[in-house]
């Protein structure tokens, strides 16, 4: 089968030939499977036998300059589009830290909102007519990335503190916020679809957890984001597509509203933070496409990781919607000894 093929038996809740296997390797764990002898230039899902995701981006940032402040031999820090100054950190796989956010406040939004204009050089389209057939006839399944929601807004404009205060304080200026990003995903995406280009499901990140909990309560939700993600969802099935959300974190207490808008796949389903699989399995496993749930901190331990595949893809798998990866990315510790071993089970545990 092709991954198409598999990802839309997984979207079904049917059986495929085995599961999908996706995944998200850092920077550093390519270095280090290059080092330990996986050849240049070849692309690791080919390597592995695994399968193969594409994914459209678009362009709705306002568009702010994009200046480097400073440079030196273990940083950088520069302006981004979206108005935040970042310091990136040189050191294999680090992350960057957020220094300081130009729109702290509705007026600055406004002149942000202002400079989201839908221009059509936002879209990709020589990516598209370059790749696209090519994609297609390999039977690879093709996602729309969405940009909207909590997650992206508290982090790449305005600040976690600032967003999560203005729930509170000023929810008007928060919801114009998700309604904007996600209206300009809509226009964007809506002319690459009218242009004959299709996708098998929108997929977007909005991180509404961490660890043991949810970054705001269930009832702020429904008032808040809940009506957004409602318009992102049903524009997908309008379209006879899916909505596919990644959401870190434990969420388990907001997967009741998740299923009741019609989302139709949720990951990484983070272990480490709160998130119980089997139990997704079992309470929504005929209505969600569970993605991931296999934990991170485990695959360094060849033998904690197989035993932990071997205990839990047979019960995932069952009647189809499961999706194998980690409960988030492969980090640098996971040697490519380990990764030929984790495929290998999860292709022994995973076929039907």
């Amino acid at each position: 089968m092709t991954t198409y093929e598999r990802f839309r038996r997984m979207f079904e809740h049917r059986e495929a030939d085995r599961v999908p296997i996706i995944d998200s390797p850092w920077a550093g764990t390519l270095r280090r499977w290059h080092r330990e002898g996986m050849p240049e230039g070849v692309d690791w899902r080919d390597y592995f036998g695994v399968d193969k995701v594409w994914s459209i981006g678009v362009d709705i940032t306002p568009r702010y300059e994009v200046k480097v402040l400073e440079d030196t031999d273990r940083y950088t820090i520069a302006t981004t589009p979206w108005g935040v100054t970042l310091k990136n950190f040189k050191e294999l796989d680090s992350t960057p830290e957020f220094l300081d956010y130009k729109v702290q406040n509705p007026e600055a939004w406004a002149d942000a909102k202002a400079r989201m204009t839908l221009e059509d050089d936002r879209i990709p389209w020589d990516a598209l007519k370059k790749n696209y057939d090519r994609i297609r006839a390999e039977g690879q399944w093709i996602e729309a990335g969405f940009w909207f929601g909590f997650d992206v807004t508290h982090s790449w404009m305005a600040g976690t503190e600032t967003v999560l205060v203005a729930m509170v304080e000023d929810p008007d200026w928060v919801r114009d916020m998700f309604d904007t990003y996600l209206d300009s995903c809509i226009a964007l995406f809506g002319r690459i679809w009218d242009a004959g280009y299709r996708f098998d499901a929108i997929k977007w990140p909005d991180d509404m957890g961490y660890k043991g909990t949810t970054f705001f309560s269930n009832e702020m939700y429904r008032e808040l984001l809940r009506p957004t993600h409602k318009r992102a969802v049903d524009w997908a099935h309008e379209r006879g597509i899916y909505a596919h959300l990644h959401s870190c974190g434990d969420v388990m207490t907001r997967v009741d509203d998740l299923v009741e808008i019609g989302i139709d796949a949720l990951n990484p389903l983070e272990v480490k933070a709160g998130m119980d699989p089997l139990l997704l399995k079992e309470k929504y496993g005929d209505k969600l496409v569970l993605h991931g749930g296999i934990n991170a901190v485990l695959w360094d331990d060849r033998e904690a990781i197989v035993s932990e595949i071997r205990r839990l893809i047979p019960k995932l798998k069952e009647n189809g919607g499961y999706i194998f990866s980690s409960d988030h990315s492969i980090p640098n510790s996971v040697s490519l000894e380990n990764m030929k071993a984790i495929v290998e089970a999860v292709k022994e545990e995973g076929t039907y």
